[in-house]
Order: structure tokens, then C-alpha cells, then sequence
């Protein structure tokens, strides 16, 4: 079992920058791959987009082509942490951002693959 806790959002303006922490709970949270996914206003946390993921060694990671060169994920196992860093936000990236693990769904895109999810924490970016 894993427990995710969100945390970082908050109103910005296009351009600035925001870092997300993803606190997690559980014996075994250090053998699970890690994503960020965001969900648009109006969506189901099943449609939720794909953002970015680290393996659980941090070997390796991956994004989704719109935040590439602006978005850098990270973590820290000594912590239990994964972070989030945002930078030049545009409206296009306003959401309910969401924390997820799962010890097998690495490479994945799909929201529905992933297993554990956090409460999600709002990002809202004005123009």
C-alpha cells in the first residue's frame, strides 16, 4: 500500500514558475515508478494527461512532449519525495495536478495503468 500527498499548487501567472511535491507513505514506495498526470477542469481523473515519470531507481525518465524543456521531475527516496518543477507556465498547463506510483506501469502514459493516486493539488495559471 502507498499513500500520496500533493503539494505546491497555487494561482500563478503565465511565465513564472512552480515546483509540486509528492510526499509518499508505505514499506515499498521505493520499488514504484512515479508520474505526474494533470486534469483539465471538466475531465475525469481518467482522461487526466500525462505529464512526466521517474523510475524508481531515478535511472531513468520521461515527458510528455508539451512540458519538454520546461518541466523537470525528480526524487528523492531518502525522503519518500518526488518534485515537480514547472517553469515558463502557460494557461495550457492549468489543471489539478496528480501524484501517482505503481511498481510496473513505467513507460506508461495511460492514466489507468497507474495504481496509487494522491488527492491532486490546482495549478491555475492566468494569462
Amino acid at each position: 500500500q502507498v499513500q500520496l500527498v500533493e503539494s505546491g499548487g497555487g494561482l500563478v501567472q503565465a511565465g513564472d514558475s512552480l515546483r509540486l511535491s509528492c510526499v509518499a507513505s508505505g514499506p515499498t514506495f521505493n520499488r514504484h515508478a512515479v508520474a505526474w498526470f494533470r486534469q483539465a477542469p471538466g475531465k475525469e481523473r481518467e482522461l487526466s494527461e500525462f505529464v512526466a515519470a521517474i523510475s524508481w531507481n531515478v535511472g531513468s525518465y520521461y515527458y510528455a512532449n508539451s512540458v519538454k524543456g520546461r518541466f523537470t521531475i525528480s526524487r528523492d527516496n531518502a525522503k519518500n519525495s518526488v518534485y515537480l518543477e514547472m517553469n515558463n507556465l502557460t494557461p495550457e498547463d492549468a489543471g489539478v495536478y496528480y501524484c501517482s506510483a505503481s511498481p510496473t506501469a513505467f513507460g506508461s502514459g495511460r492514466a489507468n495503468d497507474w495504481y496509487y493516486w494522491g488527492q491532486g493539488t490546482q495549478v491555475p495559471v492566468s494569462s
